[in-house]
């Protein structure tokens, strides 16, 4: 993978933890930067740590199917990103919006649980990237950079800008994912 690659991965692994940082900061009264910044770490963490989970799942099984590997790859970054388009497509239920009394900040288990969950889609590329030639601990590193900033952005954001603009985070993140599958795909068949 180039290094623009890794870059357009990494802040698409983000999107979705962006989101759910969104929904956080509107949840939280008045976040202030040490909260976003306890947030943002609690989702880079964990962000981090899965695609080396998912690698090491992969890389046990890398003998067995390297003669697909690239299908692999575009099918499990193609599924993911059209699960993520879908997921920012969605309308936000109205009985969430409803006001209710915000906490001044929230309990760090609730944040790594909502990180492990948004997490998940990082653990499976992290499958698909043990098919590759690729330095997985420079590109979870890079995911989990990334994630650490859009989850601290995203609460701060959160109160401002609310749900919406972070489902349209994660349209955004699909679509990456899924050009960055073709074009392993296309790279590998020959056609770029």
């Amino acid at each position: 993978m180039t290094p623009l690659s890794t870059t357009l991965l990494a802040f698409s692994m983000s999107t979705d933890a962006f989101a759910a940082a969104i929904g956080k900061g509107a949840a939280v009264d008045h976040p202030r930067f040490r909260e976003a910044l306890r947030t943002g770490l609690i989702f880079g963490v964990i962000e981090g740590l899965t695609p080396l989970i998912g690698w090491a799942l992969g890389q046990s099984a890398h003998e067995y199917i390297s003669r697909w590997d690239h299908w692999i790859v575009f099918v499990l970054l193609s599924v993911l990103g059209v699960r993520m388009i879908r997921a920012g497509l969605e309308t936000p239920d109205p009985d969430e919006d409803a006001p209710a009394a915000k906490p001044g900040c929230q309990a760090w288990w609730l944040i790594a649980a909502t990180a492990v969950i948004t997490s998940l889609d990082a653990l499976t590329v992290g499958i698909g990237l043990a098919f590759m030639d690729v330095n997985i601990l420079l590109t979870a590193l890079a995911i989990g950079a990334a994630t650490t900033l859009m989850a601290t952005l995203g609460v701060m954001l959160g109160r401002r800008l609310g749900v919406m603009i972070g489902q349209r985070a994660e349209v955004l993140g699909g679509v990456i994912l899924i050009g960055i599958g073709t074009a392993i795909l296309t790279e590998h068949l020959g056609l770029w």
